[in-house]
């Protein structure tokens, strides 16, 4: 399946989910009927004459409508509070399971060697550069990928696996996550999370009752008709044990859901990470790893049920693993066999210590200058669309040794990212630098102004190819400006950009990225959904899209007519006509508008949105670096990221 197809498998287990969760829903709803319902009849004994014979005699419609309200309001609830809770992205789930924010100035060297690894396959990949979370405490070998898009994910790695991974089990591992990541598996992951969390609130609720009304034990319920005195038990503390009982029929069912959402998921995962890194040795040996030590994939944190479903390895120990129906992860010997099928299951033979002298990674080849146009196919730059492959991870591994060590170190923390970026705008026209500077004198703070002085010459040298790279490093460190910082920065970037009056495609290409993973962090906005499934609702935003990108890449309005032919072409809606903008009549505000209604298409419709504007840019077969630079960040608004080019035609 190619990425468009995988973004409609996830979209599709979301249904799954949401059928699995009502079925789960009314189950629990009966449970708890029942339950109440014997309770009360064993609190209060019947006469003779009242016996209940039959499960019938049971049924009482107004009792059963308490608790079915009662019931569904409470797991909803509990439902809606998890998913508000984590809305806020990949972080806070990294968070709640005690992971701490690594700080590249702060790393050891094992540390900093997790972090070069998701650098390399980020921009190999084509998505921002997520923050990296350690989890201290957990001396198992596992690892996630959390988040609701790209942006806003995280990646969290566990003491253990920066202890005893090589290089390339890490790398096989991080490739894994980044599968989930460009899979679309995250915000299923999260959804899940949230929802089945509302099922777990029936047993919590249960306890807090069973303990608060366990003091007492008998009370009088009142005379018989017959005025005999009998005292009857008190019904609430047996309500609290059943809930509580039920609501692990709920943990049970939770965890039938979650292994029926996720346990091919995983398989994938692990076969596209021998895919991306062509290397099944690596996540081979961290699969072996986690069956030849005591500690295994094991997470002891208390949140780590909820959270089983989106890690690496089986994230509670053994015991689950004897319920293989209820295990969120194929098991261990499957999986390894799957990617080396001469495995024995044998872990006793496994080494478990780290090479002292691994193979050394081959010396950057310097920056790998590229002509001034590239020979490139709409068809090529769709094949690569959420993709990974090992040259790539070796080119993002040689383009970051290609940008000047102070700028890669400068990146690093709040203030020299955004002088980063500041000094990638400054016009090369004196007059335009001028009033460049002097707004950031007047605007911006003293410390990035200087720091953006002391860059600036290694930032304008950049080849064209690793600007975007630069900044795609420097998005971690862009999150974690304060909010007043981050309103300063984003006012002095649009005024640097409207400096010159005009818009160029870098500028545009640096916006966009802005906008979807630094703008996205700040300004919290709900989730993008699919709005979208048939086309005449896309028709205007897509003409503004492809009348941009033609006039954007051709300098005569006859190149630009015929590129927009192309895409409409390309585009392939039968019986829909589109007409090309006025030139000067499209402005960044409402390419934003169009891209932001474009997104939630769904994925077929996307794959054909992207193949239009991939065909609009390529028509005459050759393509500029700023022009594929332009073409991969309007992938990017759409949900879809698109790695860099290698070379003509790569």
């Amino acid at each position: 399946m190619d990425f468009f197809q995988n973004q409609d498998v996830a979209r599709k287990k979301t249904g799954l989910l949401v059928f699995y969760f009502f079925l789960a829903v009314i189950l629990i709803i009966l449970s708890v009927y029942v339950a109440i319902a014997l309770v009360l009849g064993v609190a209060e004994p019947a006469g003779p004459e009242e016996t209940v014979h039959t499960i019938t005699d049971l049924w009482n419609p107004e009792l059963f409508g308490v608790v079915a309200v009662a019931a569904s309001s409470l797991i909803a609830g509990g439902s809606l509070y998890k998913i508000a809770a984590l809305s806020g992205g990949g972080h806070t789930v990294a968070e709640l399971l005690g992971g701490k924010l690594l700080h590249p100035d702060q790393a050891n060297p094992d540390e900093r060697r997790v972090l070069n690894v998701v650098e390399e396959m980020a921009i190999a990949s084509g998505v921002p550069v997520p923050p990296v979370y350690l989890l201290e405490n957990e001396s198992g070998i596992n690892a996630f990928a959390a988040g609701h898009k790209p942006g806003d994910a995280v990646v969290a790695v566990t003491r253990g696996t920066v202890r005893r991974l090589s290089r390339d089990e890490l790398q096989g591992v991080i490739a894994h996550e980044f599968s989930h990541i460009l899979n679309g598996d995250m915000r299923l992951n999260i959804r899940l999370m949230g929802v089945l969390f509302g099922i777990l609130v029936i047993g919590l609720t249960g306890w807090i009752i069973f303990r608060s009304t366990t003091y007492g034990g008998y009370v009088r319920l009142g005379a018989r008709s017959n005025g005999d005195d009998k005292k009857g038990v008190n019904p609430l503390p047996l309500i609290g044990l059943a809930l509580y009982v039920i609501g692990y029929v709920g943990v049970f069912f939770g965890s039938l859901i979650k292994a029926a959402v996720s346990r091919q998921r995983e398989f994938l995962a692990d076969a596209s990470a021998v895919q991306f890194t062509r290397n099944p040795d690596g996540i081979a040996g961290a699969l072996k790893k986690i069956g030849a030590t005591a500690e295994g994939s094991t997470i002891r944190d208390p949140h780590a049920e909820e959270a089983s479903h989106m890690f690496f390895g089986n994230a509670l120990g053994g015991l689950s693993q004897l319920f293989g129906l209820l295990s969120t992860h194929p098991p261990l010997v499957e999986r390894i066999r799957r990617i080396d099928p001469s495995f024995n299951g044998d872990f006793s033979q496994v080494r478990l210590d780290m090479p002292q002298d691994e193979a050394p990674r081959p010396e950057p080849l310097g920056r790998r200058a590229r002509p001034g146009v590239m020979a490139l196919t709409a068809a090529t730059a769709m094949e690569k669309v959420g993709t990974l492959d090992q040259e790539r991870i070796a080119y993002a591994a040689d383009l970051k040794e290609s940008i000047p060590r102070p700028l890669r170190e400068v990146v690093r923390d709040p203030l020299g990212a955004q002088a980063a970026v500041f000094a990638l705008l400054i016009d090369p026209s004196e007059t335009v630098r001028k009033t460049q500077f002097a707004w950031l004198d007047a605007y911006a703070l003293p410390a990035a102004v200087r720091e953006t002085r002391m860059i600036l010459a290694d930032a304008q040298s950049l080849a064209p190819e690793a600007r975007l790279p630069l900044v795609e490093l420097a998005t971690p460190a862009l999150c974690q400006m304060t909010p007043a910082q981050f309103h300063d920065f984003i006012r002095t970037v649009e005024a640097m950009v409207q400096a010159d009056q005009k818009l160029t495609l870098f500028e545009f290409a640096l916006q966009r990225l802005l906008i979807r993973h630094v703008v996205a962090y700040f300004v919290r906005t709900k989730p993008r959904t699919i709005r979208y499934t048939t086309i005449p609702p896309l028709t205007v935003p897509a003409a503004v899209v492809l009348s941009a990108l033609a006039q954007a890449g051709e300098s005569t309005p006859e190149g630009a007519a015929r590129a927009f032919a192309a895409g409409v072409t390309a585009l392939g809606w039968p019986g829909i006509r589109l007409e090309m903008a006025p030139p000067g009549t499209v402005g960044l505000r409402e390419i934003d508008a169009a891209l932001e209604k474009l997104a939630k298409a769904a994925p077929p419709l996307k794959k054909q949105i992207l193949q239009a504007c991939a065909a609009c840019i390529c028509w005459d077969g050759t393509v500029t670096a700023e022009e594929g630079e332009l073409l991969r960040a309007v992938s990017d608004s759409l949900g879809c990221p698109m790695p860099p080019w290698l070379a003509p035609g790569g």
